[in-house]
């Protein structure tokens, strides 16, 4: 089975340490949550499984190939894609181009407008195609990130607070595009606040705080884990 796995994670910054030995997996045909309150060290993770941070010690593995000294361009090419929690759109295109730049150095390059057509669809984003990035509400910008992360393709799709400005409508669309990604192969990893939406739609569940992974388990289970509780459900 495809998987993206993390192991033995570790980031220093000075004497602190924002990762601490931290493990964890994500497998084909899965949404895997990645939780925890602010600071714990999730968009960190993501950035050392994407390449754009190196650990001070431990190892990420792509489909079995150890990729912890490649370079995040060379890890797109092994099939991992990812958003921000920052919106990183081209604010001047428009949001089928910002989705062609993407198509543009994928494996369906000589087909992009047509692939790009088809992601305009699946997200619903077809009306506003060509629209200004820069003109849309936040909720419609995160959709057209997570589609020119679709553009490339992935096997690993790694998405970072991605429900974010979503209302309650658009964020049940976005569960079921969730699931049909998962049922299509893909390995699903979030990072998300909206606990609705990663109860309801993810397979198994990582709890982060300071650092360390404190619980793992299906949602059901980690929901009523009193250490999870402690750190960050009871707060909500």
């Amino acid at each position: 089975m495809v998987s993206l796995e993390a192991s033995g994670v570790t980031v220093a910054f000075g004497g602190n340490r924002a990762l601490d030995g931290v493990g964890i997996t994500a497998r084909q045909g899965h949404v895997t949550g990645l939780i925890g309150p602010n600071g714990a060290g999730k968009s960190t993770l993501f950035d050392v499984i994407c390449g754009l941070r190196r650990p001070s010690s431990g190892r990420v593995l792509l489909d079995g190939h150890d990729v912890t000294r490649l370079g995040p361009a060379r890890r797109a090419r092994h099939g991992l894609a990812r958003t921000f929690q920052r919106l990183e759109l081209f604010g001047r295109l428009s949001v089928r181009d910002n989705l062609l730049v993407a198509a543009e150095l994928g494996p369906e390059r000589r087909r992009a407008a047509g692939a790009v057509t088809e992601i305009l669809t699946r997200l619903g984003l077809t009306e506003m195609a060509d629209s200004p990035a820069d003109t849309l509400s936040t909720g419609a910008g995160r959709l057209v990130e997570v589609g020119r992360a679709l553009a490339v393709r992935p096997r690993f799709l790694l998405l970072d607070e991605p429900a974010a400005g979503q209302d309650g409508a658009e964020t049940e669309r976005f569960a079921a595009l969730l699931r049909s990604l998962a049922d299509e192969g893909t390995a699903v990893l979030l990072v998300e606040h909206d606990m609705t939406l990663v109860m309801s739609v993810c397979d198994q569940v990582h709890v982060l705080d300071l650092g360390k992974i404190i619980a793992v388990g299906p949602p059901a289970e980690v929901r009523c884990d009193d250490a999870v509780l402690a750190a960050y459900l009871g707060d909500l």
